[in-house]
């Protein structure tokens, strides 16, 4: 057997030679000097050789040990070489395949099912909560504990919706990576009651008796809204869409001449092309605004008041409406649930002229076939139809 001392003092030669330990673990001394820990083993009859590593990074007690851990895998039928190389090549997986890297491939193949806003908002999540703590682990080695201690992080914010949107939002990464082969199992999976949940409360929308009052306080706007978030709320009540696409909107998108704004798939929550038609008095907005922000460089619609560049923030029109004084549950996409039944019960529009306003998949099969023009005439003569009726409530 060899001593630490027979390894120390070995000295190179005009050719390579070999110092026995026994088992087949042998030191090999190079012409060079270098000294390198080979293993010779017989497999299925063969002889056959692995590398342990040099001297003296790996000791004489720490060759030994791999010595018998290759011994206890030849017990099992299994070749220490191909071991070594499955090893290695496991290990270069993981570092290929971390939860961040999976992450942005299953956003790269989702995001145009999605509107703008939404893959923002999903990216946003991964960002801010998932990839500062699990980005750089490889995703096999995640296990349900490391993904609930992110969780956990954001819990204790007080934040339980977005804990919860980041545990949905990881349960589909983890989806993808099990589909693709780079991990085993889902961490979200096993983590039903381990968080808080926030009750959930209903967002009621303005009525008919409460229209009048609301178009009072936001003409006399005691309340000091800035006349560029009022723009909005007025706008969000002439068009009904849906928050997201008004606050998101573009000049780009105005048609001046044929009076519509013409929304993208890609910002439309059904993800198809959508014309609104636009009020005489949603074009007055129009210009009102385009008159204050013209001069900021920004093709937003509504700028952000604070940072032009983007659009404003989806809680500032909400904020507008509970500083009205209608409370904390009103909301603007309740604007949409207003329309729909005033325009139905007071203008007398058919109900397909108005769910294809709003956006809306049609009841009828035969309908998801006909173009973004679909009722255009009788959805222009319905939209100033209604901003005309909301100018008469406000008198």
């Amino acid at each position: 057997m060899l001593s630490d001392i027979q390894c120390r003092n070995a000295k190179p030669k005009d050719k390579s030679y070999k110092i026995f330990d026994g088992g087949g673990l042998y030191l090999e001394v190079l012409p060079t000097g270098r000294k390198l820990w080979r293993l010779k083993y017989y497999f299925l009859g063969k002889e056959k050789r692995i590398s342990l590593g040099a001297y003296p990074l790996v000791t004489l007690g720490e060759a030994r040990y791999a010595r018998e851990d290759a011994k206890k895998l030849l017990f099992e039928s299994i070749d220490p070489s191909t071991a070594k190389k499955d090893k290695k090549l496991i290990a270069t997986r993981n570092v290929e395949n971390t939860f961040k890297v999976i992450a942005l491939e299953w956003f790269e193949i989702q995001k145009d099912n999605w509107s703008v806003g939404y893959g923002q908002k999903i990216m946003r999540i991964m960002e801010m909560n998932l990839f500062p703590f699990i980005g750089n682990s490889p995703i096999a080695d995640i296990k349900p504990p490391d993904l609930l201690d992110c969780l956990k992080k954001i819990e204790k914010r007080g934040a339980l919706d977005i804990a919860a949107r980041t545990k949905q939002t990881a349960a589909m990464i983890f989806r993808y990576g099990i589909q693709t082969g780079k991990c085993e199992w889902n961490a979200a999976d096993n983590l039903t009651g381990a968080l808080k949940t926030k009750r959930t409360e209903h967002y009621s929308a303005l009525d008919e008796k409460q229209l009048p009052a609301f178009i009072s306080a936001l003409k006399e706007n005691s309340a000091r809204i800035f006349d560029r978030t009022r723009r909005a709320v007025w706008f969000s009540l002439y068009t009904f869409q849906r928050p997201g696409e008004i606050r998101q909107a573009e000049w780009s998108e105005i048609n001046w001449e044929k009076k519509e704004w013409h929304v993208a798939a890609a910002k439309m929550k059904m993800r198809r092309d959508h014309i609104v038609p636009l009020s005489d008095q949603a074009i007055e907005i129009l210009k009102a605004q385009k008159d204050e922000t013209g001069h900021l460089n920004t093709n937003w619609v509504f700028p952000s008041q604070v940072r032009p560049r983007n659009p404003m923030s989806d809680g500032t029109v909400n904020k507008a409406i509970k500083n009205l004084g209608f409370g904390d549950k009103t909301k603007a996409h309740g604007f949409r649930a207003l329309a729909r039944t005033l325009i139905r019960e007071k203008l007398r529009y058919d109900s397909e002229i108005i769910e294809k306003q709003l956006a809306h998949k049609t009841r009828n099969p035969l309908g998801e076939a006909y173009d973004r023009t679909q009722f255009l005439e009788d959805r222009v003569k319905m939209m100033q139809d209604w901003a005309d009726y909301i100018d008469e409530v406000g008198k």
